[in-house]
């Protein structure tokens, strides 16, 4: 592990200005910023935090910064990718005297949508708002992610749509919001800064593409109405980063097939859809022994990556994940660094073994830059993972 990276755990953060200062080192070292500045940028950087108790970072500095605090998250299997992470400085969108601008705010995460979607080329992409500051803490949203669907609890317990949306959308629905009722109706984006009571806001189709789920053998399976969002776009993750901390970040990635096929659409507290797919299968769900649920499930990953490509939208398998991911950690290696890695995380939900992680172990160690879980910002919401 290099030496200008800092070792944290959430009870014991190190100073600001020591995280800055090991940014610019890190930075400096890694040749992302000139040696014979870096003096200079640490002495600016301490005479702003003693005059203000905090600091602006450049763009290189957000750029660099925000790059390596994905290839340091344990979370993600798509590191390999890290270099090619494009942000977009969203820092001066909704300040103001009078206090934040959520119209303003959602405008920009509508802009994000509609950049990463690229057409069904999905773009890594992070757009960073203005981070906390002693006096004025940062915007924050109510949603896990920029695009997820409700979930309507029923008086019998059961839940129409996404189960684990349930409780915000119970929340949303005290704000003033209405649903239709069905299992995809997509959630609005719950936006407040602190201290001004929150706003939602519906998002527009055009930055909500959806794939509808069919099967290349079997025909039946678009009769189950199945569809999901083209991309995931994490939004409950704080990015630290020089020790500022960016309270809304939000980070687009394209999906694994795993994530939706052998998770969202499979897992009994989410949509719960092996039952039904393996009786169209005609396959015995009486008896484990039958092994329904995997065949059921293998066959669901199958479609969901199927109708992806038809679709001609970005999305990898588990098995080009693996490899990639692998690629990337010995990569890491080859510059020295340790490859932080949470061996749950890394390991598809779908056949783990027959990947070349499966044998492999991890450090899932927590190292300076890096995204974090934020606290809940409404009592509804839970915690989610980066985007692999």
């Amino acid at each position: 592990m290099m030496s200008s990276r800092v070792c944290v755990t959430p009870s014991t953060p190190a100073a600001p200005l020591a995280e800055a200062v090991a940014l610019i080192r890190q930075l400096t070292v890694e040749g992302h910023l000139p040696a014979g500045g870096a003096q200079r940028r640490v002495a600016e950087i301490t005479e702003e935090l003693a005059t203000t108790g905090s600091y602006s970072q450049t763009q290189q500095e957000l750029l660099v910064g925000s790059r390596i605090a994905w290839r340091n998250n344990p979370q993600c299997i798509g590191k390999f990718y890290w270099k090619a992470l494009e942000i977009r400085d969203c820092r001066a969108i909704g300040t103001g005297a009078d206090g934040g601008d959520e119209g303003a705010v959602f405008e920009a995460l509508v802009e994000h949508l509609r950049q990463a979607w690229n057409g069904g080329k999905v773009r890594l992409l992070l757009s960073v708002f203005a981070p906390s500051t002693p006096d004025r803490p940062g915007p924050r949203l109510w949603n896990g992610q920029l695009i997820r669907y409700a979930g309507y609890r029923q008086y019998d317990g059961s839940v129409i749509g996404d189960p684990e949306t349930a409780a915000l959308t119970e929340a949303v629905q005290c704000l003033g919001w209405r649903g239709q009722g069905g299992e995809f109706d997509v959630l609005p984006l719950v936006i407040q800064w602190p201290g001004r009571e929150p706003r939602w806001f519906d998002l527009p189709a055009d930055a909500v593409p959806e794939v509808r789920i069919s099967h290349p053998e079997y025909r039946w399976f678009e009769e189950l109405g199945l569809r999901w969002h083209a991309f995931p776009t994490i939004s409950n993750q704080v990015l630290e980063l020089g020790g500022l901390r960016y309270p809304l970040a939000p980070f687009s990635a394209w999906y694994t097939c795993t994530e939706i096929g052998a998770r969202n659409l499979s897992d009994t507290s989410r949509y719960d859809k092996l039952p039904e797919v393996a009786r169209r299968m005609g396959l015995d769900t009486a008896r484990d022994r039958t092994l329904w649920r995997d065949r059921a499930l293998l066959e669901l990953t199958a479609g969901v990556l199927h109708s992806y490509d038809r679709a001609g939208i970005s999305i990898i398998d588990h098995h080009f994940a693996t490899k990639q991911f692998v690629r990337h950690e010995e990569r890491e290696q080859k510059s020295g660094r340790d490859c932080p890695a949470d061996w749950s995380a890394i390991v598809p939900a779908t056949s783990g073994s027959t990947t070349p992680v499966w044998q492999r172990r991890y450090d899932a160690t927590r190292v300076l830059p890096n995204f974090s879980p934020h606290p809940p910002s409404c009592p509804a919401q839970g915690a989610e993972g980066l985007p692999s």
